[in-house]
């Protein structure tokens, strides 16, 4: 398309800009000095209405150096547990609201905000690249994220552990409000503004509610339902969030905030991904009951307005079966499966168990799993020398065997759907990082390449089998922090 971006006749204001200083400032961004190209989502832009390709005017826009003034929202949170208070956005820009599916894009890197709190407001490209991919990653798995649409750079140095690049990430989704927002509003008492947020919540997102008895407490169970679904899809994929705070959990169950993420290779339930997490408060195998803890917070916040307190805890209490049925769910399609089964939950528990104790990777054990040849004779397993270890394999593989037995289905009819939903392509922090460090040098050839194979992580992509091998040696030494 040549839609001709205009701040006037194409952003329209975010839905909540007028809401007071309580809520959202108006500030200015900090553009990059001699901006450059370095990733455009043309498949993301021409749904939202935006040239196929980048603009000059473009280019002004998502580097900050646009005529528009942005909108940043105030928001508090928990971080590792403990009441953090006021937080905000830090170092986002929203620019506003595109018509076409009502999404809101915003610029993170921009520069100082009010709520930047003596930080630069600055992004680096390292962290930009990595958010730009991991969230095209996810939404290539199917799973809830916002979305990444334009990475630019610049020459300008940030300082944080070493010298580095400032890049603009500009990033979409149809909305960005948090826990965080219900927490700021509540904690500090502004009862219009929250009841406010969430009229919007139940006009766009949740419009259902409206018609419940109490409506706040529907939208409460809806968020809880949709925070036991993430969460389950991210553990069914391997996926490590590293800083589940409140202020990182989205209101419409979107994974929200790439830091210190990760895929794992090897599977180990209890992996930090985040060197930040001294105590693994957000470890793998925490991170489901993390967000049971995040929504008792935003329960609590939204308390004064449910006055139900027996209502609360009842939503609450159905997040554990909620997760547990949506993972098992998931696990079950990744195995050929499709109807449910009472053995299926101790056969799904001790293949975990044989997964960790044999440090299988967890991709490559699935793609392998839907090859057509050991649907047909599952006893490949045992002989396969990746995937040795104690004799308990020969017991799995046999039940395992006898249960795809009563599927009913032939062979290649299972491979065929596990192909279709187990990914051969995941992003690795080491494919990460080598995209980073070419990227580093000028050249976005690799990081364009991860894109396009994790759009369709599923498919062969024959020409880059190689990333679909266990990961190098050295990918062991990668540290991910808060800063990354």
């Amino acid at each position: 398309m040549d839609t001709t971006l205009s701040p006037r006749d194409f952003f329209q204001p975010p839905l909540w800009h007028d809401w007071g200083e309580g809520f959202v400032h108006q500030t200015r961004c900090e553009g990059l000095p001699d901006p450059q190209w370095g990733l455009w989502n043309s498949t993301l832009a021409q749904e939202l209405g935006l040239p196929e390709n980048p603009t000059p005017e473009a280019s002004a826009f998502f580097s900050g150096n646009g005529p528009q003034v942005p909108w940043c929202s105030a928001y508090a949170g928990h971080q590792f547990g403990q009441w953090a208070g006021l937080l905000g956005d830090g170092r986002a820009h929203t620019l506003g609201r595109v018509p076409s599916g009502n999404q809101e894009i915003q610029l993170k890197g921009a520069g100082v905000t009010p709520y930047s709190r003596r930080g630069d407001g600055r992004a680096v490209l390292r962290s930009s690249l990595r958010e730009y991919l991991g969230s095209e990653a996810m939404a290539g798995l199917g799973i809830p994220t916002t979305r990444a649409l334009a990475l630019m750079t610049s020459s300008l140095p940030v300082w944080r552990e070493t010298r580095e690049t400032a890049a603009i990430l500009a990033r979409v989704a149809p909305s960005f409000l948090r826990f965080g927002h219900v927490e700021h509003l509540a904690w500090n008492d502004f009862p219009a503004e929250l009841q406010r947020l969430l009229d919007l919540l139940m006009t766009f997102h949740y419009p259902s509610a409206r018609a419940q008895s109490n409506p706040v407490l529907t939208v409460l169970e809806g968020v809880v339902e949709r925070t036991a679904h993430l969460m389950a899809a991210w553990q069914s994929v391997g996926f490590c969030h590293g800083v589940m705070n409140t202020d990182n959990m989205s209101l419409l169950g979107l994974t929200l905030d790439y830091g210190p993420f990760a895929f794992l290779d090897r599977f180990d339930p209890h992996f930090i991904v985040n060197h930040s997490d001294q105590e693994g408060r957000y470890a793998y195998d925490q991170q489901p009951w993390i967000g049971a803890w995040n929504c008792a917070a935003l329960g609590s916040a939204l308390s004064a307005l449910i006055n139900d307190a027996e209502g609360i805890q009842t939503v609450l209490g159905r997040y554990s079966s909620q997760f547990s049925n949506a993972l098992l769910n998931r696990f079950r399609s990744k195995l050929g499966w499709r109807k449910p089964l009472p053995e299926d939950q101790s056969l799904v528990k001790s293949l975990r168990a044989l997964l960790h104790q044999n440090q299988v990777d967890f991709t490559r054990f699935f793609r392998f799993l839907a090859q057509d040849e050991v649907q047909a004779e599952p006893a490949r397993l045992e002989h396969e020398e990746e995937f040795q270890g104690p004799s308990a394999w020969t017991e799995w593989v046999g039940a395992y065997r006898e249960r795809c037995a009563r599927e009913e289905s032939a062979a290649w009819v299972r491979a065929q759907g596990m192909r279709a939903i187990n990914p051969k392509y995941v992003l690795r922090t080491y494919l990460a990082e080598l995209a980073i460090r070419q990227a580093q040098q000028g050249d976005f050839a690799m990081a364009r390449n991860l894109e396009s194979v994790l759009r369709t992580p599923c498919d062969e992509h024959p020409e880059f089998s190689a990333w679909a091998l266990a990961p190098p040696d050295w990918s062991g030494e990668l540290i991910l922090s808060c800063s990354s």
